[in-house]
């Protein structure tokens, strides 16, 4: 498993932050190749369970996304299955009045799919596209 950990500081409360990721509809804008999440319905823990549509390396791959834990304004853990497998946390830190956001992802990437070469490609892709992320939602937190 590849693994991908980033984090940033963001000029908001932490109640806005977490509520804004815990959104799944929220994801696509701030995440580059995440075309589509769909499907959504709400869980008894008080996250989602959907379906998502994702480009990585050109290619296009489908799956679903469940919310497997969820602690209000500090964590939240989901699980992707499908064309990707892997595993997503979100965490939220007070930070002198900021809220830290820390990404954690753990992932497999589809060598069968796209050869052995690429792997060092894609881990270096992912990295780039998860400091994306969270510019883009501090961007869009602070504005």
């Amino acid at each position: 498993m590849a693994t991908v950990k980033k984090s940033i500081t963001i000029n908001a409360p932490k109640e806005k932050v977490f509520d804004y990721i815990a959104e799944p509809r929220n994801l696509p804008e701030i995440w580059p190749s995440l075309i589509e999440n769909k499907d959504i319905e709400q869980l008894p823990n008080g996250g989602y369970k959907y379906n998502w549509v994702y480009s990585m390396a050109g290619m296009r791959f489908e799956g679903t996304n469940e919310d497997l834990e969820v602690v209000p304004n500090q964590r939240i853990v989901s699980k992707t299955e499908g064309g990707i497998e892997s595993e997503i946390t979100w965490e939220f830190q007070p930070e002198n009045g900021d809220t830290k956001v820390i990404f954690n992802g753990e992932y497999t990437v589809p060598i069968p799919l796209i050869g052995k070469l690429a792997e060092v490609f894609i881990v270096k892709q992912n990295e780039n596209e998860a400091e994306t992320i969270l510019a883009n939602l501090k961007a869009r937190m602070e504005a």
